[in-house]
């Protein structure tokens, strides 16, 4: 008992510090976008822009088309979600509904894809695509972020059918509905927060992906917004940084707002198929 509240601190202070490092990368990029030219190469750099200015946003949006990479981005990320919803949902129902060897062989592949980095699928992903002729599309993009986003979505979507309690199942069958009867009118109801959750952390996925884009993107008008950033870095490797921050501020909010949105969802699909599975 006496050690517990040396305990509890350290905890708060660890958690303080781990804080600290998360919030220092968003914060100095904030205070970076809003500083002149001047103070973003001064040798005394200070947390709170002395002169505040939107200079920086002016540049930027002169510089680079980031509303047309804007709109690139919202479009893959909104399809690839659309389609990994529609995806995972049924599939999701099949492997928590039915318990047999073969719905656990697939809830493992699941848990085991996860763990493949990005450089062992670009180059199967770029020869199907390719076979396709999908290469440089947005619709092959999207094809990718479905493939990439779906696993997650499945083992999110599998911890909320299982927290649907299964006698509602069982009476719309006593009244004469099939499976798929019963999916679309009792079980999807209540897995709207689930699919809702699903959704906006495929979009977030998507929004924020830059590896696959920069791959399989070469058209200047194809190139979604985190490819776009980098062109505020010249060929000698030297960034402009106040326009780069600006623009980086501009593409975070997108993913801060929906994270915002979904992190409790998160946490409650987490936590539902910790009590089911």
């Amino acid at each position: 008992m006496r050690t517990r509240p040396a305990a509890r601190a350290g905890q708060y202070a660890a958690l303080l510090a781990y804080l600290v490092f998360l919030a220092f990368p968003f914060v100095w990029l904030v205070s970076t976008a809003f500083k002149p030219a001047t103070e973003v190469a001064g040798l005394h750099p200070t947390w709170i822009p002395r002169d505040p200015t939107l200079a920086n946003f002016r540049q930027a949006f002169d510089e680079q088309p980031l509303l047309r990479a804007a709109l690139n981005s919202l479009l893959t990320a909104s399809a690839a979600a659309l389609v990994a919803v529609a995806v995972a949902t049924p599939t999701a129902y099949v492997m928590a509904r039915h318990r047999g060897a073969l719905a656990r062989a697939a809830t493992g592949w699941v848990v085991v894809s996860q763990a493949f980095p990005f450089v062992l699928l670009i180059i199967p992903l770029f020869l199907v695509l390719k076979n396709l002729r999908l290469i440089d599309s947005l619709p092959g993009l999207v094809l990718v972020y479905v493939v990439w986003s779906l696993p997650f979505a499945l083992w999110m979507l599998t911890g909320y059918v299982r927290a649907v309690p299964a006698e509602l199942e069982e009476a719309a069958a006593v009244d004469g509905a099939g499976r798929l009867r019963t999916l679309v009118s009792v079980t999807a109801p209540l897995l709207a927060p689930g699919i809702a959750a699903t959704a906006l952390f495929a979009f977030v996925t998507a929004w924020n992906e830059f590896f696959f884009a920069l791959v399989l993107l070469k058209t200047p008008e194809q190139q979604t917004l985190p490819v776009l950033l980098t062109r505020f870095i010249g060929a000698e490797g030297v960034a402009d940084l106040g326009p780069l921050a600006a623009a980086a501020f501009l593409a975070t909010l997108p993913s801060l707002l929906v994270f915002a949105l979904i992190q409790r969802r998160i946490t409650g699909s987490l936590l539902a198929g910790a009590v089911k599975g």
